[in-house]
């Protein structure tokens, strides 16, 4: 029966965006998810355009999405590397972390408000920590796949896959930044309570 009951959580998620390269397009398909992305910003300051560049390098906004699976002599299906799960694919322990300090108890992996909220959190805590600013994608994502920790001690500098990644969401992030400048309006009013021009 939980199974089922996970299954059917998954088959009701929303499928991911399929022009995944324009950021109006993905909220022309999910609108909440500018809403979801705008409050992030206003209470974390990490960009619209950075949050979403994350979602798209860590899990193609697919919402249940984990590490595949290790293979045992080859072909038997093993442990996953690591417990990262959902669209921020962020792990248990921060994941546990950020419940407890965001104040968010019954936050679900799988549901983008919280994921957006998430990056939002974390970056907040990279900045507090290292000092990289949130207009600096790339060193973002460095410290959000190092951790803070790491990021100090710069164990990204060996790791070139790592740093391929960084530059790959700062250049995802540079270019939603550019679209959404042209497309914003459309979603600033599409609530019911939203007029304008109080919403612009």
């Amino acid at each position: 029966m939980l199974l089922l009951a996970l299954t059917g959580c998954a088959m009701l998620a929303p499928a991911p965006p399929e022009r995944q390269s324009n950021v109006c397009e993905i909220f022309r398909e999910q609108p909440d998810w500018y809403d979801y992305a705008r409050a992030s910003e206003e209470k974390w300051g990490t960009p619209i355009a950075t949050q979403m560049a994350f979602i798209q390098r860590e899990s193609s906004f697919r919402s249940h999405v984990k590490p595949p699976r290790r293979k045992l002599l080859g072909f038997i299906p093993w442990t996953r590397p690591s417990s990262a799960y959902g669209y921020a694919q962020a792990q248990d322990p921060v994941w546990g972390e950020y419940e407890a300090d965001a104040g968010r108890l019954f936050a679900r992996r799988t549901h983008m408000k919280h994921a957006t909220d998430f990056i939002g959190w974390y970056n907040a805590r990279t900045r507090r920590m290292t000092g990289v600013s949130l207009h600096n994608p790339r060193h973002l994502y460095l410290a959000y796949h190092e951790g803070q920790g790491g990021y100090r001690r710069g164990s990204w500098r060996r790791k070139p896959a790592v740093q391929r990644a960084a530059s790959q969401v700062a250049r995802t992030a540079a270019g939603y930044r550019s679209q959404l400048a042209a497309c914003e309006a459309e979603f600033r009013c599409d609530g019911l309570l939203e007029i304008w021009p109080f919403c612009r």
